[in-house]
């Protein structure tokens, strides 16, 4: 028995190297496992803005109820180039005195960092304004405009009893060297206890992708407000935009360098009467008249009239079938009907 213990150790130990190391050919071969599949991350989608802007139609991560503020932007050669126009929702363009357009620049979505230089302001002014319950921001008036002022309850901003809200700039003169900001506009709102919350007018807009396939060709649109007084745009089909132009050059943004531009642009024609040898004018904004409406590089002929409280285009006499805009900014052109619409605005 002594003698066999060990040979039987042996063959154990042996038996046992063999399990744990092996040789080749001693373990069956294990079949190989096909790689894992790969598992493709979809694209992480980005969110979509949850509101609309009312004015522009653009999407808004915020709801807008604020109160817009239209702010009366001298358009005079001197004033030239203005700041903050080109973050404007709505930009009317309407004569004033001696034969020399305002621009009224309704800012609501964005806030640029200057606007003006700010000027008076008029009746037909006051009336674009209100119907759109803006805080209505000014520097003096006509006598008119002050009466209507001074008897009713519309928010307004005027500089002359509120300098500390706006800042003269030294490189122009007087009167075209008048400033403010939403900042200051905002503090003197909050200062004069003035409603915030808006009761906005609602726009109607076309989807982001729509095309305009009717309608005349309009790459080139030019108005004459007077001989020494002529606005233009000319559509860019990369930016699918209008580029503005005041007297025959591209017009510009003061603080950014940027070309103003458009998505609609809306021309309509529209009573003026001269009151007085100062040449201060009555001008009907409500209608209803006959204009046009240029986007995507073309014209349509429209018929409009001011409904609930904004300058509206129809494309039949009976003003029951709105056509909607491209999302984006919009400016409005208001020429006189006489003699005629075609005598003070081209296109082709």
């Amino acid at each position: 028995m002594r003698r066999r213990i060990p040979f039987t150790l042996t063959l154990l130990t042996l038996a046992l190297l063999t399990a744990c190391t092996g040789k080749p050919g001693d373990t069956p071969p294990q079949p190989e496992q096909p790689p894992a599949p790969r598992v493709e991350t979809p694209p992480t989608e980005q969110p979509k803005d949850a509101y609309t802007a009312p004015f522009t139609g653009l999407g808004s991560p915020v709801k807008l109820e604020q109160r817009p503020i239209m702010v009366m932007i001298n358009n005079a050669p001197p004033a030239r180039p203005q700041s903050g126009l080109n973050q404007a929702d709505l930009v009317y363009e309407v004569l004033a005195e001696g034969e020399m357009t305002r621009l009224l620049a309704v800012f609501h979505s964005q806030r640029p960092d200057v606007i003006g230089p700010v000027r008076s302001i008029r009746p037909y002014f006051i009336q674009i304004g209100v119907g759109l319950d803006a805080v209505l921001v000014h520097a003096g008036g006509s006598p008119e405009a002050l009466g209507t002022l001074a008897r009713s309850d519309y928010s307004h901003l005027d500089e002359i009893p509120n300098g500390r809200y706006f800042w003269r700039e030294t490189f122009r003169k007087a009167p075209h060297n008048l400033y403010t900001k939403p900042d200051l506009i905002d503090q003197a709102i909050r200062d004069k206890g003035m409603r915030t919350r808006g009761e906005l007018p609602r726009l109607s807009f076309l989807p982001a992708d729509a095309v305009i396939a009717e309608g005349e060709p309009a790459r080139q649109i030019d108005i004459t407000f007077h001989p020494l007084n002529k606005a233009g745009f000319q559509y860019d089909a990369g930016k699918k935009k209008y580029l503005r132009l005041t007297a025959g050059k591209p017009h510009l943004d003061l603080t950014t360098g940027e070309q103003l531009s458009a998505a609609n642009v809306l021309v309509i024609a529209a009573r003026h009467r001269v009151l007085d040898k100062e040449g201060r004018r009555q001008v009907d904004v409500v209608g209803p008249g006959d204009g046009y409406l240029f986007q995507q590089g073309t014209a349509r002929k429209i018929k409009w009239k001011r409904q609930g409280g904004v300058i509206r285009a129809y494309e039949d006499a009976a003003l029951t079938k709105e056509l909607p805009l491209l999302p984006g900014n919009t400016w409005v052109e208001i020429v006189p009907n006489a003699p005629s619409l075609s005598h003070y605005v081209k296109f082709q």
